[in-house]
């Protein structure tokens, strides 16, 4: 028996019945993106391995343990793209987006990284990506988070909350490694084998774990705001102004650190208690020194990541609404000559009600198999069309889903009554 052919493990395929909620999502965020001035990108999901490694950290658990990498025919190191951020700023640099000049970007779409499937997290998963070049804050870090709390809003997504921190600039995260190096070298024999490894490498990476042993242990570790100097305690303090300012509530969390190696200054996410373990909906920050480390000129930079998956499966655990993709109208036909007139007929109501959902039937079957076709689309009206009304250039509409009775009307007049009936 040959072997049966089925998706990749952590690579899912997205059914009719659940794209009502990802069209919803994506025609919300250009929405609230286009609203607040940023224009969209469309980036390759492939790049060569060497731009992860220098964008995202090599000692990071992307590059060591996630990616998909492989050598292609001409001996060159390619990786799906585990994030998207590093693309967004290739992309910037090679075309001369950010020469002299300000940018607000956003992108959507795929990213890979090999880790063990679960509720939420994915081989293949989607994200959106909100990108600003050329702007030191902290009025661009107000802004996003604001345009995230928007698009929350637009949704109809609640109890999301707001975790902020900073990381500071970069010379200030070397004192504080050097103090968390110190730190956690003193209780060595406490850590797990993650962390040992993380020790000489990056020993903020140890703030990251998820192991219940260690929480008590960097509960105690040092935190970065007693490192930071005069202005990055400035940038930090006006941005949790500006917040309270909008009325949006944040909790300062210290030990927030995120898990790429380019952020500095701010950090943010947002969290749900909905999705169990998986609790990061969308996720940023501040990378100001990621641009000239890729080799463009110095330029300031904020951004973050919505995961899809996860604020699709919020959106259905609140069972907010969702964008209709259903037939409005779905046409029925019986008759030699109103076969024939069909496919100009469905055109011109198309042509009339741009925004019509029409479906007609195809298949052939009798009327009665039709209308069980009709019931089942989930279409309001259907459409009768029988050689009879082609000779009198008129059309039935039956009404599926309330009590109105049958009307016949002139096919030239079915437009406005359908508007009429579907308003």
């Amino acid at each position: 028996m040959s072997e049966r052919i089925q998706s990749i493990r952590g690579m899912n395929d997205v059914l009719p019945a659940d794209n009502a909620a990802w069209t919803t999502l994506e025609r919300t965020a250009a929405r609230v993106f286009a609203a607040y001035g940023y224009e969209q990108i469309r980036l390759p999901i492939m790049e060569r391995t060497g731009l992860f490694k220098r964008a995202v950290g090599e000692v990071t658990d992307i590059v060591e343990k996630e990616m998909y990498t492989f050598d292609d025919r001409g001996g060159e190191s390619l990786s799906l793209r585990p994030e998207g951020t590093a693309g967004a700023v290739r992309a910037g640099i090679e075309h001369g987006l950010l020469h002299n000049a300000t940018q607000r970007l956003w992108y959507v779409g795929p990213m890979f990284r090999y880790e063990r499937p679960q509720k939420g997290r994915y081989r293949q998963f989607h994200q959106f990506g909100v990108e600003a070049f050329g702007q030191t804050g902290p009025d661009v870090d107000i802004e996003q988070i604001a345009m995230a709390a928007r698009l929350f809003a637009a949704l109809g997504v609640t109890g999301l909350s707001l975790q902020i921190n900073t990381l500071g600039t970069p010379a200030e995260r070397a004192d504080y490694r050097d103090a968390l190096h110190a730190y956690f070298s003193a209780h060595a024999d406490a850590l797990d084998e993650d962390s040992q490894r993380r020790l000489d490498r990056n020993p903020l990476r140890i703030l990251d774990t998820k192991n219940p042993a260690m929480a008590d242990l960097v509960a105690a570790a040092p935190t970065l705001r007693e490192y930071l100097g005069a202005e990055s305690s400035a940038h930090f303090d006006a941005l949790c102004r500006g917040l309270e300012t909008l009325g949006i509530d944040y909790t300062v969390n210290p030990r927030l650190v995120r898990g790429l190696d380019y952020y500095t200054r701010t950090v943010f996410e947002w969290i749900t208690r909905d999705l169990g373990a998986q609790d990061a909906v969308c996720s940023g920050g501040r990378f100001d020194g990621l641009v000239e480390q890729l080799g463009g000129s110095a330029t300031p930079a904020m951004g973050f990541a919505l995961g899809v998956e996860r604020v699709i499966a919020l959106m259905q655990a609140q069972d907010v609404a969702l964008a209709d993709l259903a037939p409005q109208v779905y046409l029925v036909y019986k008759g030699e000559a109103a076969e024939n007139r069909v496919p100009a007929l469905a055109e011109s109501l198309r042509d009339a009600l741009p925004d019509l959902r029409l479906r007609v039937h195809a298949g052939g079957g009798s009327l009665k198999s039709q209308f069980k076709r009709a019931d089942k689309s989930g279409a309001r009206l259907a459409l009768v069309f029988g050689d009879d009304e082609a000779a009198a250039g008129e059309i039935q509409i039956k009404p599926l889903t309330d009590r109105r009775p049958q009307e016949q009307v002139a096919l030239d007049a079915a437009p406005a009554r359908i508007a009429a009936l579907l308003s």
